[in-house]
C-alpha cells in the first residue's frame, strides 16, 4: 500500500520476521526500509527520497503517528533489526555494521550485540564514508575511492545481512546506490539511529513510554536540539495525515 506517497507494508512482526526467512533462502538481493513519520514529511518535498523508498522490498511501519494513520501494524525499525538479528545466528548467517560516522559507537554496538544474541556472527564493522547530503537540492557525494574501500571489505568479509546507520535520506540513497556491488549481502537494512542506542551512547526511552507512543516525549526531554524533528513528526505530519484522508475521502465520493 501506498501512504502519503510512500510504500508501506502492513505486517505483523511475525509476518515481516518470516518475509525475511524467506529473502535468506531466495535468490536475488533485498532491501528493508522503516517509514515512519519524520519520512512521510521528508518524502512530501523530495522526490528522489519517495523513489528511493518506493524500491523497498519490505518497508515496515516504524512509529505510533504512522500506524494510527495508516492503519498498520507498528514494527519498530531498532526491534525489527534484533530480530533479523536472530534470525541470522540462528541460521549461521553473517552480518555486517555500517555507520553511526564513529568508530567507537559501531565497535561498540558489535560488542553489544554480540553478548546479548548467543551464536550471531559479525563479520565485521565501519563507520561508513563522508557523505555530503544536501536534502534541500538532494545533492549526495562521497569520495569514491573511500567508498570501494568500504565496499571491498563487506565483499571480503563475506556477510550477507548488512545493516546501514546514516540516518534518514542518506542511506537510502547509499543502499540503492551500492547493493549490486555488495556480492554477498541478500539482505540490507536501513537503521537510522539504533547503532547509537545498542552501543549505550544514547538512551532509549523507557519501554512503557514506547509502548504507549510516548518515546517522542522522552527524546524531547533528553535532547531538547530534536524540537524541530519532533515538531515535524508530531505536528506536521499529523497535518499532512490529515490532509491526505480528507482528499481520499473526497476521490471516493
Amino acid at each position: 500500500m501506498h501512504f502519503c506517497n510512500i510504500k508501506l507494508d502492513n505486517l505483523t512482526l511475525v509476518q515481516a520476521k518470516e518475509e525475511v526467512g524467506v529473502f535468506l533462502v531466495n535468490q536475488g538481493q533485498y532491501k528493508i526500509f522503516t517509514p515512519n513519520p519524520e519520512f512521510v514529511v521528508f518524502a512530501q518535498k523530495n522526490a528522489n527520497f519517495r523513489e528511493n523508498l518506493d524500491q523497498g522490498d519490505l518497508n515496515i511501519c516504524d512509529g505510533t503517528g504512522l500506524s494510527l494513520f495508516s492503519g498498520c501494524s507498528r514494527i519498530p525499525g531498532s526491534d525489527f533489526m534484533i530480530e533479523i538479528c536472530k534470525i541470522a545466528a540462528g541460521k549461521n548467517v553473517g552480518i555486517y555494521l555500517l555507520g553511526s560516522g564513529n568508530d567507537d559507537i559501531v565497535r561498540l554496538t558489535a560488542e553489544k550485540l554480540q553478548s546479548q544474541i548467543p551464536g550471531l556472527k559479525i563479520c565485521g564493522y565501519d563507520k561508513g564514508p563522508k557523505i555530503d547530503y544536501r536534502p534541500q537540492t538532494t545533492d549526495y557525494k562521497y569520495e569514491e575511492i573511500e567508498n570501494q574501500v568500504i565496499i571491498n571489505k563487506i565483499n571480503d568479509s563475506k556477510a550477507q545481512v548488512l545493516f546501514v546507520a546514516f540516518g534518514m535520506g542518506k542511506q537510502e540513497q547509499w543502499i540503492n546506490d551500492n547493493l549490486s556491488k555488495l556480492s554477498n549481502v541478500k539482505i540490507v537494512m536501513g537503521v537510522g539511529g539504533t547503532f547509537d542506542y545498542l552501543s549505550g551512547s544514547v538512551r532509549r526511552a523507557p519501554c512503557f513510554l514506547r509502548k504507549i507512543g510516548l518515546e517522542w516525549l522522552y527524546r524531547l526531554i533528553k535532547q531538547p536540539k530534536r524540537l524541530g524533528r519532533i515538531f515535524n513528526a508530531i505536528v506536521v505530519f499529523t497535518y499532512i495525515a490529515i490532509k491526505d484522508k480528507i482528499f481520499k475521502k473526497y476521490d471516493k465520493n
